[in-house]
């Protein structure tokens, strides 16, 4: 006899608690509330969405809903772990795994590198990206008029650098920017396309800023990986005896936040400045508008067992600040003033500066600490 409705849901729920089954199968939200009755798979209410661009591959129901005992024994059959066991079973080390957090754009890829292209059961379609080399056209931002451009650009890992040409026929790039400093991270907001990508590097151990898009988002994915893969192998020649596991977090960052405050000059006399400001581990910069290219300044923060603090608030004597929230900055040879918008902006920065400064410096932080004592 045909199970009652009320008893397949029961089944499911079953199911669901399941080792793996727990978490989104895309993402790793916890409690998932969705099915891709196709794939076999739990997903969370955001992944169903991406889910459904394609259609032809998975097919989305909500785990509230009323389910046939047919479809409840596909899950039970299939489920997070043996999917996984399946559409992921070759994804190289230096594959960037979004999150729940990550942007729309870095989700939707990895759903569709998985179940749609089938990326990780066949290790050939990954060349794109694992090869060592890639090469093709980005827009990329004007550094002076803000006008995007189409720019060829070369990664080569053999020679270390990805280059950009301002001519197509041009013999000398614009830029060479090495592997070694090479960061790349995707914000779609900042730069106004959902394909949007900042690649920053040190160019005379200053911060330098690109900002580049390409219509095809598979494409944009596509170098984001293909850096993390130059920026591993360079790691692995670098630390040759490191693990993946201890690698992999230093292949690209996010930045810890961003946003504008205000600040003062090195005197505490001169009127207060509305800034964009980056804190980049252990580099807080400042722009002028937040698509510059170049910081007009960076202050480098250590640790708390290098006399750095920060404290909320503004010495008393302070004047010429607008908003009213302050922050205090503590190194050891000055301190520097800010002012937030608001309280949780406040509370914000100083969240985000208390993780660095609770942080030991490691050996090589030292050096750099003692360029910028060094800067003029």
């Amino acid at each position: 006899m045909a199970q009652e409705p009320e008893g397949n849901n029961r089944l499911l729920q079953d199911v669901l608690v399941r080792p793996g089954n727990d978490t989104c199968a895309d993402c790793g939200n916890p409690e998932p509330d969705w099915a891709s009755l196709t794939l076999g798979v739990f997903v969370c209410q955001a992944c169903s969405l991406l889910h459904r661009s394609i259609p032809h591959i998975s097919r989305v129901k909500s785990v509230q809903d009323t389910w046939d005992a047919s479809d409840v024994e596909l899950m039970a059959a299939m489920g997070n772990n043996a999917a996984k066991a399946k559409y992921e079973q070759k994804v190289p080390a230096f594959y960037y795994r979004p999150t729940h957090s990550d942007c729309k754009l870095l989700r939707e890829q990895w759903i569709r590198a998985k179940y749609e292209r089938n990326e990780f059961e066949f290790i050939e379609k990954q060349e794109p990206y694992s090869a060592g080399y890639r090469e093709g056209f980005l827009w990329k931002r004007g550094r002076d008029n803000g006008q995007f451009l189409s720019r060829k650009f070369i990664l080569s890992e053999r020679e270390g650098a990805l280059k950009y040409f301002n001519k197509q026929d041009a013999r000398d790039p614009k830029a060479v920017m090495k592997i070694e400093t090479l960061n790349a991270t995707f914000q779609p907001a900042k730069i106004g396309n959902p394909c949007g990508l900042q690649i920053t590097y040190l160019k005379d151990n200053s911060t330098r800023n690109i900002f580049v898009y390409h219509s095809d988002a598979k494409e944009m994915v596509d170098w984001f990986n293909a850096i993390r893969a130059a920026r591993f192998h360079y790691l692995q020649v670098a630390f040759p005896g490191a693990s993946d596991e201890e690698l992999v977090p230093k292949l690209t960052r996010n930045f810890m936040k961003e946003g504008f405050m205000e600040k003062t000059g090195p005197k505490h006399t001169e009127g207060f400045k509305k800034r964009w400001f980056t804190m980049d581990d252990r580099r807080l910069m400042y722009f002028k508008d937040p698509l510059d290219a170049y910081a007009r300044g960076e202050v480098f923060i250590g640790s708390k067992e290098n006399s750095y603090t920060v404290l909320s608030g503004l010495p008393p004597s302070t004047q010429g600040y607008h908003w009213n929230h302050g922050i205090t900055i503590v190194t050891p040879d000055r301190k520097f003033l800010f002012a937030c918008e608001t309280e949780a902006e406040q509370r914000d920065w100083i969240a985000a500066f208390q993780r660095v400064i609770n942080r030991p410096m490691r050996p090589q932080e030292y050096a750099v600490e003692a360029h910028f004592k060094h800067k003029p």
